[in-house]
């Protein structure tokens, strides 16, 4: 296990954010381990491996239609996982709180990702 620190954790949600924004491959790929885990509630997300992580991002560019805007703050850091809160705003669909744990793995990248994200 890596300690991560809240600056690292902060660097990693930019460029997760940059990601969602730019739905670029290469941006999407560089944030995760080769095999990361990336679950989502309520719905039935749960996308093993890089590719298929990139794959499941890039079938959801039409939430970003008509724009959005996204808040976040560190809730805690425990040695190699970060509690992150956030909220999105998008224009078409609607306000989302989200809760996301984040396991550090290799080059400071995401190994598991959980996201629970409740409409408004």
């Amino acid at each position: 296990m890596v300690a991560i620190t809240e600056k690292q954790v902060g660097a990693w949600v930019e460029r997760y954010v940059q990601a969602w924004k730019t739905s670029d491959p290469d941006d999407i790929a560089a944030l995760f381990t080769e095999e990361a885990e990336y679950h989502e509630w309520p719905y039935e997300t749960s996308w093993i491996g890089r590719t298929a992580i990139v794959d499941g991002w890039l079938g959801r560019q039409a939430w970003q239609e008509g724009g959005w805007e996204f808040e976040w703050s560190v809730l805690t850091i425990t040695g190699d996982t970060a509690a992150i809160e956030g909220t999105g705003v998008y224009r078409k669909l609607g306000t989302f709180s989200n809760l996301w744990t984040v396991t550090f793995g290799d080059k400071r990248r995401c190994a598991v990702f959980r996201m629970w994200n409740n409409e408004r």
